[in-house]
């Protein structure tokens, strides 16, 4: 049995015990990962629960929905608007504590009606070195991290579903909309709309990895550096740029350091996420 082998059969192990337990699942690669392996160990015991929300990019519940079916898992979706907690729309340095202390308040109330005995969520070991201060309201409401109980690195994570077939082994990550603004940016409605707009705009010209970063006026699109030329060929960027005047930009600006997780984290706090 080589390293990952061993250490899927720890995250079996970890199920096989539970009674019942929620997995907090957005149908990204760790969360849909998760799901995966608790459903084969624990079967109808396990309830996989997604919030929605405006912050929440319309392809990702969509794609939730199908990784769901797909597994066979029992699947609950519950709209919670995040523009709505106290504080959050004023997108202060904790906005994800806030985000993660509202999911898992649902998780909680739902696990306390339904009798279920565990939350766990798709945190994986790479994330203990990264800006996270969802992890405080995990350790709040007492949500447990299988992956970081079974050591899996994201890039084992990746190997191991597309071992089992998952078709998230490579999706990209997929962070939520409020992950564009800098902090201290105010989160609406219309300026979702305005960089969801856009991003969807980008994938559908063939981008594959697309940030649209809020600052006012200015759109800063970040995008992989293997794809910055094609982004300033005449005709595409033409098309942009009356594109993104009409949702509300005044100037499109490309950042040349391309894409990076978390770049509005830069400068402002210890490492990057999002």
């Amino acid at each position: 049995m080589d390293s990952l082998e061993a250490k899927l059969a720890r995250l079996q192990g970890i199920f096989v015990p539970m009674q019942s337990v929620i997995v907090a699942f957005s149908g990204g690669v760790d969360s849909s990962f998760l799901l995966r392996v608790a459903h084969e160990a624990a079967g109808e015991r396990v309830l996989a629960l997604t919030t929605t929300s405006p912050t929440m990019p319309e392809e990702d519940l969509a794609s939730a929905r199908e990784i769901a079916a797909l597994i066979g898992a029992r699947h609950l979706i519950i709209s919670s608007n995040e523009l709505e907690i106290p504080g959050y729309a004023a997108n202060p340095l904790n906005r994800c504590y806030l985000c993660k202390h509202n999911l898992f308040t649902v998780c909680e109330q739902k696990a306390a009606e339904l009798g279920v005995e565990y939350i766990v969520d798709g945190l994986n070991l790479d994330d203990l070195r990264d800006y996270r201060p969802g992890m405080q309201a995990a350790a709040e409401k007492r949500v447990r991290h299988p992956l970081v109980e079974a050591e899996l690195t994201k890039q084992e994570i990746r190997e191991l579903s597309k071992r089992m077939g998952l078709p998230t082994w490579d999706r990209p990550a997929s962070p939520c909309l409020s992950s564009r603004f800098p902090y201290g940016t105010q989160i609406t409605l219309e300026r979702l709309q305005q960089v969801s707009s856009g991003e969807k705009l980008l994938r559908a010209l063939g981008f594959k990895v697309v940030r649209v970063r809020y600052h006012g006026e200015v759109a800063r699109l970040e995008v992989g550096r293997d794809e910055m030329a094609r982004l300033l060929d005449p005709q595409i960027a033409e098309l942009l740029s009356r594109e993104f005047k009409n949702l509300g930009f005044r100037f499109m600006t490309l950042d040349l350091g391309g894409f990076r997780s978390g770049s509005l984290n830069e400068g402002v706090v210890p490492a990057s996420s999002g």
